[in-house]
């Protein structure tokens, strides 16, 4: 099997000397789900933003779907991100529109934009849309406003549009960084499920340790801008944790509840 995803000798720095990625290297291949591990300041989101150039590389090769998107501007580029879907930590939604847009928003770069500026979006679009937002719990939600939700609520609604974009990558940054544990184990449970049935690949940033286990095909770890770990979670012993970390343990449970204990108490339950 072809990887999806070459990265080679990836650099990225800041200023004149801030190194905040240093010569990473390694293929994704189509099904996987990467959960990318490492504390604060470690060069995940740096990472995740380089492969669909929302930061450009200082150095490197980022090879996806055949294309060197560091070599890519213009239309060029744009075609070939419209094949990767984006997640962010905080939503990135139309606040005054209603989730049904929000989803929608997911087809822009695939309709022309007066159409788009009049809601004439295609009948297929929109029933797809109304299927996902079933999908996650928000039936009841179509209409009502983006900033009426919760955060987990607002999460999924990202999910959603960015699995309308029909993409061929899912990226996910810190996606349950900013959701209490409850909101943050069902929108992980969500975004593994339907990832898994859509046959996408997704590269998801991650504090929370247990997560990545319960969740990954395959766990990175990236310390100081360089990859530490790479490998089955089964093989992510607990001292690799720790010098992943740096023994700052407070770094790898969400709010202070493990994913153990949240994934525990989010048995049978859902946010409002």
């Amino acid at each position: 099997m072809n990887p999806l995803l070459t990265i080679k000798n990836l650099v990225k720095v800041y200023g004149k000397d801030t190194r905040a990625l240093n010569g990473i290297s390694l293929d994704i291949y189509p099904g996987e789900f990467i959960v990318v591990i490492g504390p604060s300041g470690a060069g995940k989101s740096t990472f995740i933003r380089c492969i669909n150039r929302l930061v450009d590389p200082s150095e490197g090769d980022i090879i996806f779907d055949g294309q060197h998107l560091e070599k890519l501007s213009g239309r060029k580029l744009r075609k070939e991100r419209s094949k990767i879907g984006m997640i962010f930590q905080h939503y990135n939604l139309v606040g005054r529109t209603n989730v049904i847009k929000n989803v929608l928003h997911g087809q822009l770069s695939n309709i022309p934009l007066y159409k788009s500026l009049l809601g004439l979006y295609r009948f297929e679009d929109k029933k797809e849309a109304v299927e996902l937002l079933k999908k996650v719990g928000l039936q009841d939600q179509i209409y009502k406003r983006a900033d009426e939700l919760s955060g987990g609520q607002m999460q999924r609604v990202g999910i959603c549009r960015a699995i309308l974009q029909r993409p061929k990558l899912l990226l996910a940054d810190e996606p349950i960084a900013s959701l209490d544990p409850l909101s943050a184990n069902i929108v992980m449970q969500q975004l593994h499920t339907i990832s898994k049935e859509k046959k996408l690949t997704c590269i998801v940033n991650l504090h929370q340790v247990d997560y990545a286990k319960k969740y990954a095909t395959r766990i990175i770890g990236i310390k100081k801008g360089t990859i530490v770990f790479d490998g089955a979670p089964s093989r992510l012993t607990d001292d690799m944790i720790r010098d992943i970390y740096e023994g700052k343990e407070s770094q790898m449970t969400l709010q202070g509840v493990s994913g153990t204990q949240s994934m525990q108490l989010a048995v049978g339950q859902n946010d409002e």
